[in-house]
């Protein structure tokens, strides 16, 4: 996703002289190009991303388009107060691109897994969230980003993701993308983790399941209307993210769900446990560990397909929210 990324910002940089990038001291084997062909649309802030944010935020309000990018969790965390008062509050123009989230630079231990980004840039007011579900899509966030549209987190994976689209999309900021049309049940995925989810609904079409796939590549704004309607056709709906149970899309779509009022939907989230990861290795070995490879998620859907009535199920256990013989649902 990042060289999808990067080849589109130089196309666009090279159009408008505003569009710039500043980069915390890394990413100089994706980088370089950039900077020798724009050397005045180009800035090493060093290691100090509390300073990259706010100049990104000074040359912003001075009428550029900013791109600031970094691993994942230091254009976001180190630097949450420098988005949230600099680049938020004045409505910026700032893309925060954080490379690697969730477990891309797995062996680097929990100080490079980004698994609360999503949850703490959504929260932030003026901020969009993007993240793209293969490099398709990267390439279609960023051009949507370089238009000039306020604060924006655009989160990549970090390098080799599998392209999914193998035909040109419609790809619009806010609204998902239906990857598989499906009758039994849907699967949500954001960011790298559409992949895994095409190659479940793969699986379980085998099996006689008819499984729709939605790319909800941005978070914020959430394509409310996509996911009420999948829910009240399929009745049985299963969000996939690497990132944290806790507000993340999980989170978001259990929100409209509710304030909606859809009843007899069976609804799983599945994503990471809200605890730092006792294990250490490359992207797909942590994911089979924590249940986000293709075999988990296949039984997941075969598991909550087999529920009556229907759970929501979160962090380990299966909670009933529906009662049959009332009208009014139940908080568990």
């Amino acid at each position: 996703m990042r060289t999808a990324f990067i080849q589109s910002l130089t196309e666009l940089a090279a159009q408008d002289p505003r569009i710039t990038l500043v980069v915390g001291d890394l990413g100089f084997g994706v980088v370089t190009d950039f900077a020798k062909r724009f050397p005045k649309q180009y800035l090493n802030a060093g290691v100090a991303e509390q300073n990259m944010t706010g100049l990104a935020a000074g040359m912003a309000m001075a009428g550029r388009i900013v791109f600031t990018y970094s691993i994942a969790n230091f254009p976001t965390l180190r630097c949450l107060e420098q988005l949230r008062n600099d680049v938020c509050y004045h409505n910026a123009n700032v893309v925060v691109v954080a490379v690697g989230g969730g477990f891309s630079y797995g062996a680097l231990g929990m100080s490079h897994h980004a698994c609360e980004d999503i949850a703490i840039l959504r929260s932030l007011p003026r901020m969009t969230v993007v993240a793209p579900g293969d490099p398709v899509e990267a390439k279609e966030a960023t051009r949507a980003a370089a238009a000039g549209i306020g604060p924006v987190y655009l989160r990549l994976g970090r390098a080799g993701e599998p392209l999914v689209h193998e035909k040109p999309i419609a790809w619009t900021l806010g609204k998902a993308l239906t990857v598989r049309q499906g009758d039994d049940a849907t699967l949500i995925s954001t960011g790298a983790m559409l992949h895994t989810a095409v190659r479940a609904a793969d699986v379980l079409a085998a099996d006689g399941l008819s499984v729709g796939v939605l790319s909800m590549h941005t978070v914020k704004p959430l394509d409310e209307e996509a996911i009420l309607e999948t829910a009240r056709r399929t009745r049985c709906v299963v969000t996939l993210e690497e990132h944290s149970l806790l507000g993340g899309l999980g989170s978001a779509v259990a929100e409209v769900l509710c304030e909606a009022g859809i009843r007899d939907v069976a609804f799983k989230r599945i994503g990471l446990p809200s605890e730092f990861s006792k294990h250490v290795g490359e992207q797909e070995y942590l994911r089979k560990i924590h249940g986000l490879d293709v075999d988990s998620v296949v039984r997941c859907v075969r598991r909550l397909g087999k529920k009556d009535p229907p759970l929501l199920q979160y962090g380990g256990e299966d909670r009933p929210i529906i009662d049959r013989k009332t009208p009014t649902a139940k908080i568990a």
